[in-house]
């Protein structure tokens, strides 16, 4: 039988018992409900009930703490593939297993120590999105947990997310990405356009092998493993773009990197985009800084794929975008877009008078303004 210890008005401190542990020392599990004394009572029978079946588990469970749990998470996250395992882990090294709250039992994890992890992040000049990537983190580990059979936490506590900041709209417009591509290095400028056209990650494009490149067909061709989500996808190759590759074969060497240098991959060419950027006119002298990241063409490769007429869920699937949540944040509504919109509503409406004025040659044909702008006649 749980023991509930009464702490004040509706606050009650529960105390499950969960078994003796090698030692012989008895093990509980503990928490405050905030609420009556029926509260208290629910959340003790469903830990019991958790307890019984789960028998000799629980004491194992137990004793795992967070930064335990994460860990487990993230050999989970290479075993199948993940790309994203490796910046995952440095993330967790940096902010989850050598904190203290790496070293709480999993199973008294509570929100207010996430709350305190999340204050403490903040203190240390960490912005919402980064600190939000830190606890997406911490919820799929404790999810895993909670899933596994037989589970590992009882429980999943809630995890706030934090308000982020509107994401990015830096696209590059049809005359800015031809600037650059005259700006850019030779080895440089196959990269952009590739960027350009199908608005992959800048990893998948930087590590692209020629045996993924099938210019007969015209695609390419990532398979599972090979991408951020961990699931393979197909590309298809505009004709402009794939006449460029099939140039770029001639002179490429022996390299089994479609885009190389010195005969090596491209691994950072941060100071030549930059150089590149100043060159098109695409700088900001203010800040120092380019007006246009490589990212960007990511977002300009989605909003051309829409307005091309290209079905969101196809174009979804070109660029990579697993989910329709993420998808719209880089289908971003730009000022061109609204102004282009109310331009095909003027277009639309003076179209309907001219088709409305084989009715009434008079009223219906006279624009807005025109009405406006009639003085009414004086009364006599």
């Amino acid at each position: 039988m749980a023991q509930l210890i009464n702490r004040g008005k509706n606050r009650w401190l529960v105390r499950v018992y969960l078994g003796l542990d090698d030692q012989g020392r008895a093990r509980t599990l503990n928490k405050t409900i905030h609420g009556t004394k029926r509260d208290a009572e629910r959340w003790a029978f469903e830990q019991e009930k958790q307890r019984d079946l789960l028998g000799a588990e629980v004491l194992k469970a137990s004793n795992l703490t967070v930064g335990g749990l994460v860990q487990a998470y993230l050999e989970q996250l290479r075993m199948l593939g993940r790309r994203s395992a490796g910046i995952e882990q440095w993330r967790a090294d940096k902010h989850l297993i050598g904190s203290p709250l790496g070293e709480v039992p999993a199973s008294k994890l509570t929100t207010d120590d996430i709350r305190g992890l999340i204050r403490q992040k903040q203190a240390e000049g960490l912005t919402n999105a980064s600190i939000n990537r830190i606890m997406a983190l911490l919820r799929g580990a404790l999810r895993a947990a909670a899933k596994a059979e037989p589970p590992k936490v009882l429980k999943v506590p809630h995890i706030p997310k934090l308000p982020e900041a509107a994401p990015r709209s830096g696209f590059f417009e049809e005359h800015e990405y031809r600037a650059l591509l005259r700006a850019l290095p030779d080895h440089l400028k196959p990269v952009l356009a590739f960027g350009y056209w199908t608005g992959c990650r800048k990893g998948e494009i930087l590590g692209l092998r020629w045996d993924q490149v099938d210019l007969q067909q015209g695609v390419v061709r990532l398979r599972a493993g090979e991408t951020k989500s961990g699931e393979g996808r197909v590309i298809p190759l505009v004709p402009e773009l794939l006449e460029l590759l099939r140039l770029h074969r001639q002179t490429a060497g022996d390299s089994e990197y479609v885009f190389c240098s010195n005969g090596g991959a491209i691994r950072d060419f941060r100071a030549a985009w930059e150089e590149g950027c100043k060159a098109a006119g695409l700088w900001d002298e203010k800040t120092n800084r380019p007006t246009r990241l490589f990212h960007d063409l990511r977002r300009t490769a989605v909003r051309n794929l829409v307005r091309a007429g290209v079905p969101e869920r196809v174009a979804q699937e070109i660029s990579g975008h697993k989910t329709r949540a993420v998808f719209e944040r880089y289908n971003i509504v730009s000022e061109t877009d609204l102004l282009t919109a109310a331009r095909r509503l003027q277009r639309y409406l003076e179209e309907q008078r001219r088709a409305d004025s084989h009715t009434d040659s008079h009223t219906n044909s006279d624009s807005t303004h025109t009405i406006l702008t009639q003085r009414p006649r004086p009364v006599n």
